[in-house]
């Protein structure tokens, strides 16, 4: 075979495998716009994107900036707990991540016993401001029978695992109960995971 049709072979097959590639990449692309696939895939292995609305929702990811040598900023909220003494701290919450694994990722004291699978309501955070409680979607059936059995619950009352962060929360205040309703001994602390 002479040496040209080798070459070109080569580049057919360098083609073919970078076209492979980019299929890929959209692939992953669409999924994380439809749910919270991204958080589990390496960040390398998506292409940064703009925030884009789509069926009437606004999706945020991950964007890269070239100037500062290609670090990864995630798009993030302004979030206050006020935990029963009336202390507030102020963290910043990545778009897609709940409110539980923020508190734990800021050593709050939010317990979340089930680690966020809707089987407690130790995670139970009251949100402060009505008008950010209204953006927030319904509630599940699921997340009503654990509510149910929260301590202290009001009617702005919601679970930690379950309120996602989203552009339109900015600013979102969130008073922590007295205490939860844990089934471990009294006195006992959990630590988060």
């Amino acid at each position: 075979m002479p040496l040209r049709t080798k070459v070109c072979l080569v580049c057919e097959s360098i083609m073919l495998a970078s076209k492979s590639l980019q299929l890929g990449a959209q692939a992953i692309k669409g999924l994380s716009r439809v749910s919270h696939f991204s958080k589990f895939v390496a960040p390398a292995t998506i292409t940064p994107r703009k925030p884009c609305v789509q069926d009437g929702e606004l999706y945020s990811t991950t964007a890269t900036s070239s100037a500062d040598g290609g670090n990864e900023e995630k798009e993030k909220i302004s979030v206050t707990f006020v935990d029963k003494d009336g202390e507030e701290t102020q963290i910043k919450v990545p778009i897609g991540m709940s409110m539980l694994e923020a508190a734990h990722q800021n050593d709050i004291e939010l317990e979340g016993a089930c680690e966020g699978s809707l089987a407690c309501s130790t995670c139970h955070v009251i949100v402060m401001d009505v008008e950010h409680y209204n953006k927030l979607e319904e509630p599940t059936d699921e997340e009503n029978d654990m509510l149910d059995l929260a301590f202290g619950l009001t009617e702005t009352s919601r679970l930690g695992c379950q309120v996602i962060a989203k552009p339109e929360l900015d600013g979102l205040r969130l008073a922590l109960p007295a205490a939860t309703r844990n089934f471990a001994v009294d006195g006992f602390k959990p630590k988060p995971h």
